[in-house]
């Protein structure tokens, strides 16, 4: 049994300097400015849909893409949130509203086509792209979000790992919508927010793997800096 004094001598000889994470805040404009890079490169390779310029007039469109980014920016901040001890609860309710907003614009065009011209206005149809597609585009953003949360405290692991994947399927969902013309409201709804909601769900599955205390543990014992997540 180690009594006090010789553990207040043993901190002060042995401790190693603590290096603080920036904000949360920080880290997620650090992190959109990363990931809004691949998706503009995604979106030049592949080639922007020709009718764009059209498609930026119409408000929905526009409304989607912009709740689209709201929801990645929100969901960034509530998951490098959600690796700080102590930060507010409120932070994580953040992707809520944004979000409601792209589903509702999504459901209200589907309202609409039923009602101008009723059941073929849902119509349905295979469209096996979106989720490779998004998979792809997102890949990127979703693992470089999980190097960076890594480095926080793993409070909640699935819930982080599920806002990080949000944030980075819902770039990919506006860089699928600059390149792919499938403007079908059901269609969209099913396929390419569909496989934001897979893509998110999946990689939830697999957060306490991917975020853990053993793995801060292990590089403590190997020597890396501490690092006060706050």
């Amino acid at each position: 049994m180690v009594d006090t004094a010789t553990l207040i001598e043993t901190l002060a000889r042995d401790a190693r300097p603590v290096r603080r994470l920036p904000n949360p805040g920080r880290r997620a404009l650090q992190w959109l400015t990363v990931a809004l890079a691949v998706v503009a490169t995604f979106s030049v390779v592949m080639g922007v849909r020709p009718d764009l310029a059209g498609k930026l007039a119409d408000q929905a469109f526009t409304l989607q893409l912009i709740a689209g980014l709201a929801t990645a920016g929100c969901a960034a901040l509530a998951a490098f949130s959600s690796v700080v001890p102590g930060a507010p609860n409120w932070v994580l309710w953040l992707p809520a509203a944004p979000l409601l907003v792209w589903t509702g614009s999504l459901g209200r065009q589907c309202w609409q086509d039923w009602f101008a011209v009723g059941p073929d206005g849902l119509g349905f149809r295979p469209d096996p792209v979106c989720l490779p597609m998004i998979a792809m585009i997102g890949a990127v953003p979703a693992i470089a979000m999980v190097a960076m949360v890594r480095r926080g405290a793993p409070l909640t692991p699935r819930l982080t790992v599920c806002f990080g994947a949000l944030a980075a399927g819902a770039l990919a969902y506006v860089g699928l919508r600059l390149v792919h013309p499938q403007d079908a409201a059901f269609m969209v709804l099913v396929w390419q927010f569909g496989s934001v909601v897979v893509f998110t769900f999946a990689f939830g599955l697999f957060g306490r793997w991917l975020l853990s205390w053993r793995a801060v543990t292990a590089r403590i014992r190997a020597g890396s800096r501490p690092i006060d997540p706050g």
